[in-house]
């Protein structure tokens, strides 16, 4: 069963095909179900403490795994007046983060401007990197801008050797990747003395889940720090999620039904209850509000009688939402959980 519109620019027509695969998955019981076997159901956030603004689909790379679908040739890009609206929205607040995606969010022309806009409003600002990026020659600066503004960084990299990056990302990746991690390095981005925070971002190849993360992160150190002299804060894994490009590829390599009950068999109320959508809000590329990144994907809006737009940015409202779910969601609850601060149930790993 290919899923024949993924890739194309029609999101909600590719949403549609993806939540009826997701909705009709055998041995994988309903995501609400299990929420109300553990007591959790309904789910409400509890406050928001990161405004998460995806830019668009717009990216230099195009990588298998892909939950938005990204790539160069994407034309979902946020404008001007979507970009000030979220600036405002930020402005009568006291959210303590904002969290830019994309895409390659730094290739939107508002990058900068939101940066800059939120830092002069003391708050903690990251960019979620895929390294590349900053070799390109329109963003010579990008780096320094970054550590100018003492922003977060984010990173991808799937693997510390070339092959298996390179798989997942694209050939040569691997490659440019070190490059820019080793320019971040000279900046002082990983090094603990200069409070430049370089993180990075581990999510499996294949369809199986990520081993755990203090161990994979003591790995990445030792082999990073041995081959090529880089240093970084924290590793997070991430969990695969059944949706887009990924799920284009489960479906076509027949590893879909294995997968979605390796999910849902690894299912962790812990995790569950902790679930990152519970104190952030996600803005989509057209000021459209999520509960998360991957609804956005899906275009699950905020559940009915919320506001739905960024122009209608109610904190108070927003903040004690019920939050909207589907059989995706178990790639966040599986196991140790998953969230774009990494595994749910973790403890920190001593240096």
């Amino acid at each position: 069963m290919p899923l024949t519109l993924l890739g194309q620019q029609n999101p909600l027509a590719s949403s549609d095909e993806q939540l009826k695969v997701l909705m009709g998955t055998v041995g994988c019981p309903p995501f609400e179900r299990r929420l109300e076997q553990a007591g959790l159901f309904p789910l409400h956030a509890t406050g928001i403490t990161i405004l998460q603004i995806n830019v668009g689909k717009l990216c230099n790379q195009t990588c298998r795994h892909c939950h938005v679908d990204a790539g160069p040739d994407r034309t979902e890009i946020m404008s001007d007046e979507i970009a000030d609206l979220c600036l405002a929205a930020l402005a009568k607040t006291d959210i303590p983060t904002i969290d830019i995606t994309g895409g390659a969010p730094e290739l939107n022309r508002n990058f900068r401007r939101l940066v800059e806009r939120a830092r002069a409003l003391n708050r903690h600002v990251i960019d979620r990197c895929n390294l590349s990026v900053l070799l390109l020659p329109s963003q010579a600066d990008l780096a320094e801008f970054l550590a100018s503004h003492r922003v977060e960084i984010i990173a991808s990299l799937p693997a510390y050797r070339a092959g298996q990056t390179d798989a997942q990302r694209g050939e040569g990746i691997f490659e440019k990747s070190i490059e820019a991690l080793t320019r971040l390095n000279q900046l002082g981005y990983g090094r603990p003395e200069s409070g430049l925070v370089l993180n990075l971002v581990y999510n499996p190849v294949g369809a199986f889940l990520p081993p755990k993360q203090e161990a994979l992160e003591a790995q990445f150190r030792k082999e990073l720090r041995t081959r090529y002299d880089i240093e970084f804060n924290r590793l997070y894994t991430v969990t695969n999620m059944p949706i887009s490009r990924f799920l284009e590829f489960l479906m076509e390599s027949g590893n879909y039904d294995a997968y979605m009950e390796r999910l849902a068999t690894a299912f962790n109320p812990a995790a569950a209850a902790g679930i990152m959508c519970r104190s952030m809000i996600s803005v989509g590329w057209d000021g459209t509000l999520y509960d998360c990144d991957f609804n956005q994907m899906l275009t699950l809006p905020v559940k009915d009688g919320m506001p739905r737009h960024i122009r209608d940015f109610d904190p108070t409202c927003l903040g004690t939402r019920r939050i909207v779910m589907g059989n995706h969601c178990y790639g966040c609850t599986a196991a140790a959980g998953s969230s774009c601060g990494g595994a749910v149930m973790t403890t920190t790993p001593t240096q």
